[in-house]
């Protein structure tokens, strides 16, 4: 059964299993949701070893309110901020996907003890500014400049992905990698060499860019974005069970 959390003026769809600490928080990706494949299989591990759990879908997301178009980075990480402070207590584990990644990185700095640990996989900080307007050609950036708005083809959606002039203006509100950010909690990066999406550079770049005493990148050859059959799943549960210790 869906719960749901009511918070900066958008209804947030949960699922929360109660248990044992640390919790352990699951961010999904950019226009995903929380029944995907890591998520549930996450909560069904959790539960059979009675640790606290919790998956969320963002404002525009799944089953919860707003439209996806009206959305934005700050709106997501204020969800991902509501959900820790109102549904959470004590420390927890963050697992970022994609997306969730960046929405993990920014609500590790906004509220650094409250974190246990950090696990991403195929974690896509700032991809608003790197990948997307990096990556626009003349015709895109003028589209998006004159009618707030462009079609990006989606190998994981029937339709193509719209991508909003407030989403690329306010991603550059957000950004991770241009100022320090500090990690002062285990953190395990997992990424496959095969990912189309997010390019290996980018958690060279987050090793790079953060400070921490327990940051650590794992690549698997041949795992692609999704990252998400039976030996990327056992990887991910054990990333968690380091940064809980």
């Amino acid at each position: 059964m869906v719960d749901y959390l009511e918070a900066n003026g958008r209804r947030i769809a949960y699922h929360k299993t109660a248990g044992s600490g640390p919790g352990i928080v699951f961010l999904g990706g950019f226009k995903s949701d929380m029944e995907g494949t890591k998520a549930v299989y996450l909560e069904s591990w959790a539960k059979a070893r009675g640790r606290a759990f919790l998956r969320f879908d963002y404002s525009g997301h799944g089953k919860s309110s707003e439209a996806f178009t009206d959305g934005c980075i700050g709106d997501w990480s204020a969800d991902a901020l509501a959900v820790l402070d109102q549904l959470t207590h004590g420390p927890q584990i963050l697992v970022g996907s994609s997306m969730g990644g960046w929405m993990s990185l920014l609500v590790a700095r906004a509220q650094p003890e409250r974190i246990k640990g950090l696990v991403g996989i195929a974690a896509a900080p700032d991809f608003t500014e790197d990948s997307m307007w990096a990556g626009f050609d003349g015709a895109q950036r003028a589209a998006l400049n004159e009618r707030g708005r462009v079609e990006l083809p989606s190998d994981y959606d029937e339709g193509p992905y719209v991508i909003t002039r407030k989403l690329i203006e306010d991603g550059r509100n957000h950004l991770v990698l241009r100022e320090p950010l500090d990690l002062p909690f285990p953190v395990r990066l997992l990424h496959g060499t095969a990912d189309t999406d997010v390019a290996m550079s980018v958690p060279l770049r987050i090793l790079d860019h953060a400070t921490g005493d327990d940051i650590r990148l794992t690549f698997v050859k041949g795992a692609d974005h999704r990252f998400s059959d039976i030996a990327c799943l056992q990887m991910i549960l054990d990333a968690v069970e380091e940064v809980s210790s």
